[in-house]
């Protein structure tokens, strides 16, 4: 009978010590998650994100908003954590929780302030149309020229999708094709697929000088704010993110990091 009773004390320790041992891992767990910031980007849109391997060879997503991001997250004592993924994912993203922000060259409309909240602008965003060499096309009025009927490439879900669904779809003046990247659009654009991209400046630069053959027309399309978005019910998250942002504007970080990807001429 002893012998039995040593048995179940022994037993009902061990069970003791392993439910002990399994607490104080999952509480280990649930600090480093809560001590994480997780930005949702799609890091096809350089200089404000892309892939770049560092010193030892590893892939990382880095550009403007990836440093600015980090900065956020060290004003606020956190880990960053950067989750790449298609430009149309990111607001549902957030929308559920499985990040904490989208940051994506992402620009305010109102119909997304519909979905998520946005901070302060940290940056000013100009569309434009890229056109073969010799194209037609010569400036921005001739898309909605009487009787238009031009094909125009975007990156799906992108400010450049939407000003081209309104503007120019809706109306019955171009039809848009929509690509789940924006180097894929330019490939189209080059092959003869469609006649011209509207897509963001400064990636726009980036194609034109990778590409022969193509210009950036003279004017722009249109002219934007850049923010981050979080979720609407996450005020206290939008509070703290937009008060490191407005102290990275206000010391000159933020500037800083955009004059390193997009040096003043």
């Amino acid at each position: 009978m002893k012998k039995l009773l040593s048995i179940l004390f022994i037993f009902a320790l061990t069970v003791t010590f392993a439910a002990c041992g399994s607490s104080d891992g999952s509480e280990a767990t649930d600090e480093s998650a809560d001590n994480t910031l997780i930005m949702a980007t799609n890091a096809e849109f350089p200089p404000y994100e892309y892939h770049e391997n560092d010193a030892e060879g590893n892939d990382q997503v880095v550009g403007i908003d990836a440093e600015i991001a980090q900065a956020i997250a060290d004003k606020l004592g956190m880990e960053l954590k950067i989750e790449d993924m298609e430009f149309d994912s990111i607001i549902a993203s957030v929308q559920s929780g499985k990040a904490d922000f989208g940051m994506a060259g992402m620009t305010v409309t109102e119909e997304r302030k519909e979905s998520v909240s946005f901070t302060t602008s940290y940056a000013k965003g100009v569309q434009v149309v890229i056109v073969p060499e010799g194209s037609a096309i010569t400036s921005v009025d001739d898309l909605t020229a009487k009787d238009a009927n031009y094909s125009i490439g975007v990156q799906t879900s992108t400010t450049g999708d939407l000003y081209a669904t309104w503007d120019l779809e809706d109306e019955g003046l171009a039809t848009v094709e929509r690509y789940s990247k924006g180097a894929d659009a330019i490939n189209a654009l080059l092959n003869g697929k469609i006649d011209c991209v509207i897509i963001d400046n400064e990636p726009a630069k980036a194609f034109v000088a990778a590409k022969d053959g193509l210009r950036i027309l003279d004017t722009s399309y249109a002219d934007e704010d850049y923010a981050i978005c979080i979720a609407k019910d996450n005020t206290e998250l939008l509070d703290q993110v937009n008060t490191a942002l407005k102290e990275l504007i206000a010391d000159g970080t933020v500037q800083s990091i955009i004059d390193k990807y997009i040096p003043a001429k």
